[in-house]
């Protein structure tokens, strides 16, 4: 909802220039106070008008596309005094701006408009609702359940099972996996009719309207306290379809009284945390494979025919464009049902097969998909938007979608958590709706990327261009209106004979605040409001950096060394900033003033002592950096760690070859023990080096470790390391021979231990608990280690151990470890072996 973003963006820009000590005192102080006040009324219509039952649809939108053109028009203000203040050099303070005032008189007005609608309509919180039925409630169209088997037979085992309690089962996936599908063909099968006494269904309502619930139950078993009494002693099957809330269950579950006799509750849900609220039984839908996906395919468009040959190609392309999603392949196959049979026509139907997918002729998929946009709270549909920025089938880094809805001004403020645990949290809300699907984890099991799919992209895209959100440029189009646009999205590689006719348009956007592209070439975007500049070259390094209301820069390409110049100092809001594309960068020694500098990620970075300043400057203080990636030679003084005093992860490189090298280097990296917040720590040491001098410095903060080099590191690794409590990866990657002899009770929270090219030669346990939650065991190209200890496969939890260019010895010592496993009857472990 681009309402909200806007509000919560200029809320944002507000705290920023409150927490500057330049900007606070260059905007009159009664303007700022007053921008606050009228903004939390403003949220506050934002996040509720659709609940609000006085006021009409068109009446409210009217409402907040008027709020949303004032919070742009005032942050277009405050945000090009701050740029003209910093390009005069000017450190006056000015009392008044007559264009804030202006845009206060604007709010006024319409903060008086929303008094007025609320206060002339009557407000009656016990009218009835009137009910719609979800969009999802239509099952598909196939009579003969397809694809499902494996979740249809796990379902019938539950509902036909020995239990006699009542047990309730959750269907769980996205829209239009076909969760209504599956329990429609198991509620009206022979099997489930025999076995219970009774069956039920209801279609829960977009209100959640208990009393609808009710009826649709009563039109069959009876109404109010009747139907709870015709369900007394009986065996019965209720289905709740397309349950959004789980506070409608906590109301309605008296109803169903525990008979002991077998009876059971099947709901179905776009939501995780509902089904894991009730405690249920969860069966998870997936996205259909390609064999599944193909018999889905031909029954919808065949029935009990076979596919001709000369359409079986260009058929599993249209199928494979569906990406797996039932409700995709059944509106698809209706549509070629009632078609032309031509391999030209189905050739122009997988040309534009999303388009055909979101147009009004087949607009079934984009009602069920929008029906999961509009249950969204208002602080997440921003966000939700935001995913479609991203190219089509890509996975995404968490670290990138969060550092950008930071950048981007999407998250409200909590006064609590930092801005990325809120991202953080937003982004598992997501995940647990399946809005956004996780893809690769960490080794810890946090997630490390994720998706969207192509349907749901399509729908942001949608969404996006009907309320301005972010104009995304594809197929060489170029939009009229260009110079209202806030955010640009393309990402298409354009012909040489197109690049002037694109680029001068691109000219008149002097609004936009963000460039999203992966194209290498640069985009010469003429605006000084640039908030965010993402995967792509603006004008050029040197030009980029002259933009000072930057806050997000991430460079897909350049050549050679890069200077950060000393101009970035002017960039007051700039938050993140990654080259890793390229070879060395160097950062000048104002990098120390950038106080809102919260990531800094780069493929080898040099960065100089900073300058000396009294104990109570906090003007090059870093008290915002979280993120530091691959800082080469970098001296880790008393002085720079209090500057540094909040920083999460870090990553030091020491290479003796490059320049700022010297043995003393070594010595600071016992300060780490100052860095209080450090959760990850990555350390390579060129150098051949003891590392015992570091066993007792680090912080207790610490998640993940990893460390790499030439030292000399078993002898104390188990009685210092090994006593971290909150450690739960271990990394180590030591060309160093020797005997690691682990010692019980070390590592009582270590979940992953991965050794690399370690010069290892002898390991031994005392016993189980050395290692006593450990769940995964990686031994990559040891050379030297011939036997895994037998204690390791005691450990309760292990769940895997992984081998890679390790001798044959290792892999047999692996081997006979599961296989001793086994004869005790625990067969979870698994063993990878690769050579």
């Amino acid at each position: 909802m681009a309402s909200y973003a806007s509000i919560v963006s200029l809320m944002n820009i507000l705290d920023q220039i409150k927490n500057h000590p330049r900007f606070f005192n260059s905007l009159d102080k009664y303007q700022i106070e007053s921008f606050g006040e009228k903004l939390d009324f403003f949220l506050d219509f934002v996040e509720n008008y659709n609940s609000d039952e006085g006021i009409s649809r068109e009446e409210a939108e009217e409402l907040v596309s008027q709020i949303t053109s004032a919070a742009h028009e005032a942050e277009d203000a405050i945000e090009s005094h701050i740029v003209d203040h910093i390009h005069s050099g000017s450190t006056e303070i000015i009392s008044h701006s007559t264009r804030l005032s202006k845009v206060l008189g604007g709010m006024d007005s319409i903060q008086k408009k929303v008094t007025k609608v609320k206060e002339e309509r009557e407000f009656n919180d016990e009218k009835p609702k009137h009910s719609m039925p979800a969009a999802s409630s239509t099952p598909l169209t196939s009579a003969k359940i397809v694809g499902f088997d494996d979740e249809l037979m796990q379902l019938l085992d539950v509902l036909t099972g020995q239990q006699s309690s009542q047990q309730i089962i959750s269907i769980i996936g996205m829209g239009g996996m076909g969760k209504t599908t599956l329990a429609r063909n198991v509620y009206e099968s022979r099997l489930i009719s025999e076995h219970f006494d009774i069956r039920a269904w209801a279609t829960i309502s977009q209100e959640n309207d208990v009393k609808e619930i009710i009826k649709q139950l009563g039109d069959e078993l009876g109404e109010g306290e009747r139907l709870h009494k015709s369900l007394f002693n009986r065996r019965y099957l209720i289905i709740l379809d397309d349950m959004w809330s789980s506070e409608v269950w906590d109301i309605i579950k008296k109803i169903f009284p525990d008979n002991n006799n077998g009876s059971r509750i099947v709901l179905t849900t776009r939501l995780s945390n509902v089904a894991t609220h009730l405690h249920s039984v969860c069966i998870r839908i997936n996205f259909l494979d390609e064999h599944k996906s193909w018999n889905l395919f031909c029954q919808e468009v065949f029935g009990q025919e076979d596919c001709p040959l000369e359409l079986v190609g260009i058929g599993k392309k249209i199928v494979e464009q569906c990406k797996g999603l039932p409700l995709a392949i059944a509106v698809i196959g209706g549509l070629l049902r009632k078609s032309y049979r031509t391999e030209e026509y189905w050739q122009n139907v997988a040309k534009s097969i999303n388009s055909v997918l979101s147009s009004r002729e087949n607009g079934q998929c984009r009602d069920v998909l929008y029906l999961s946009y509009t249950h969204l709270p208002a602080h997440l549909k921003p966000c939700f938007l935001y995913m479609g920025s991203f190219r089509e089938d890509c996975e995404i880094r968490i670290s990138e979608i969060i550092n950008l809805w930071v950048a981007e001004g999407l998250l409200k403020p909590n006064g609590v958590h930092i801005l990325e645990e809120i991202a953080g949290d937003y982004l598992q809300d997501l995940i647990d709706r399946n809005l956004i699907l996780a893809c690769a984890h960490h080794s810890n099991g946090k997630i490390k990327s994720c998706r969207i799919h192509d349907l749901l992209r399509e729908l942001c895209l949608w969404i996006s261009n009907k309320e301005n959100y972010f104009c995304f440029i594809r197929d060489f189009s170029i939009p009229q209106g260009m110079h209202r646009e806030r955010r640009l999205v393309f990402h298409d590689k354009y012909p040489r004979y197109y690049v002037h006719k694109f680029f001068e348009a691109l000219q008149s956007a002097s609004l936009v605040r963000s460039v999203i592209s992966e194209k290498a070439d640069q985009i010469p975007v003429n605006c000084r409001l640039l908030r965010v500049l993402s995967k792509a070259l603006g004008q050029g390094i040197e030009a980029d950096f002259q933009n000072v209301n930057l806050r997000y820069i991430d460079f897909l390409h350049h050549c050679g060394k890069v200077f950060i110049p000393s101009s970035i100092s002017l960039i007051w809001n700039l938050q993140t900033l990654i080259i890793e594309r390229g070879q060395e960068v160097v950062a000048p020694c104002e990098i120390w003033k950038m106080r809102q500098l919260r990531h800094l990620k780069c493929s080898c970075i040099f960065i100089p002592d900073p300058p000396p300043g009294d104990e109570d400057d906090d003007s090059i203080v870093l008290g915002n950096l979280q993120t530091l990636k691959k800082v080469v030679n970098f001296r880790l003084s008393e002085e720079v760690c209090k500057r540094i005093s909040n920083i999460k992860k870090l990553s030091i490189w020491y290479y003796s070859h490059m320049e700022g090298y010297d043995d003393g280097l070594y010595d600071n990296l016992q300060n780490l023990g100052r860095l209080l917040q450090l959760e990850s720590l990555r350390i390579w040491c060129h150098k051949r080096i003891s590392f015992n001098f570091l066993m007792n410095t680090f912080p207790s903060s610490l998640n993940k470790l990893s460390f790499g080099g030439y030292g000399h590191l078993w002898e104390d690794l188990s009685m210092n390391i090994g006593s971290l409590p909150q450690l739960e990866v271990l990394k180590l990657e030591v060309f160093s021979e020797g005997e690691w002899s682990c010692v019980e009770g070390g590592f009582l929270r270590l979940k992953v231990l991965q050794l690399y090219f370690c010069d290892l030669n002898s390991w031994t346990l005392e016993s189980v608990s050395c290692f006593p939650v450990l769940e995964n065991l990686v031994l990559i190209n040891l050379s030297n280690l011939n036997e895994i200890p037998s204690e390791i496969g005691e450990i309760p939890t292990l769940q895997v151990i992984r081998l890679k260019d390790c001798t044959r010895s290792l892999a047999i010592s692996a081997i006979k470890i599961k296989e001793e496993e086994e004869s005790f009857g625990n067969d979870g472990l698994q063993i990878q072996i690769e050579d």
